[in-house]
């Protein structure tokens, strides 16, 4: 039966609930930002299903990273040092996160280390004890965005604000593309019962990404912000090769690790 006017009406509206809905699950599941629950048909205990929902997750990396980029605000409106104000800003982040991604970068890291065969690898990383090899890059990732947001702030308290939204937003572009595209290295995992999303989420989130990553256009102008998607591309698909080599393919921790390795491509990017 096709719909009656009243029907097409209501659609639209009820996309767009959808729509939040999808998003506030997303940002439960990915931080640890107080989400109401949004009606009746949101149900916060409820995994956000990735498949189609994962074309909203640079829109999700923004929000996210709001924290980050109101701290960013405030100290480069300040005369604190360049690093220590990128440290205060990076800490905004880590509290509104959880630390999820890092914990999954310092996994991946003591996983590929770890040598001998894909097993071997995956049971390092599921191993609650951080390594060395997974210590070394959560402290040269943490530095790193310290000192890339340190300089991103000299542009101003606006500009710099609207690129850590952006940073938040560009780097969810490369681990979507490898959940999409890059198979599951261990079945069953969390990433692999969330639903690895379509052609045409991954397609969607990309192109969303792009869009959302023009907020740093004040603070880089288009060539920063061309270049700093290219290379957070670039870092996020060496990480999934080289996973695929040694693990045989992409996890949870892997998703973190591009999240993470993407950011500092998009900051670089950025200031190059």
């Amino acid at each position: 039966m096709p719909p009656t006017a009243r029907d097409r009406t209501a659609l639209p509206s009820w996309r767009v609930q959808a729509a939040l809905t999808d998003l506030a699950g997303i940002v439960r599941f990915l931080s640890r930002l107080p989400v109401p629950r949004l009606g009746a048909g949101d149900d916060p205990a409820r995994l956000p299903d990735f498949r189609h929902a994962g074309a909203l997750l640079p829109l999700a990396g923004a929000v996210i990273a709001l924290p980050a980029a109101l701290t960013a605000a405030v100290v480069a409106a300040s005369d604190l040092p360049a690093l220590l104000a990128g440290g205060l800003v990076a800490a905004a982040g880590l509290l509104a996160t959880g630390a999820l991604h890092e914990d999954g970068l310092a996994d991946t890291a003591d996983g590929i280390g770890a040598g001998g065969g894909a097993e071997r690898r995956l049971a390092a990383m599921k191993d609650s004890r951080i390594g060395g090899f997974g210590a070394a890059a959560l402290a040269m990732v943490l530095i790193l965005r310290a000192a890339a947001i340190g300089a991103v702030l000299a542009a101003g308290p606006l500009a710099a604000a609207l690129a850590v939204l952006a940073a938040g937003a560009a780097s969810r572009v490369p681990l979507v593309l490898v959940w999409a595209f890059v198979p599951t290295a261990r079945p069953g995992g969390l990433a692999d019962q969330a639903g690895q999303p379509s052609e045409r989420a991954a397609v969607v989130a990309a192109l969303l990404g792009a869009g959302l990553a023009a907020l740093a256009l004040p603070a880089a102008g288009l060539g920063g912000v061309a270049l700093g998607l290219l290379l957070g591309l670039v870092a996020g698909m060496v990480l999934a090769r080289y996973a695929r080599k040694t693990l045989g393919g992409q996890t949870g921790d892997v998703l973190g690790a591009t999240q993470q390795v993407g950011e500092i491509g998009f900051y670089v990017g950025l200031l190059a």
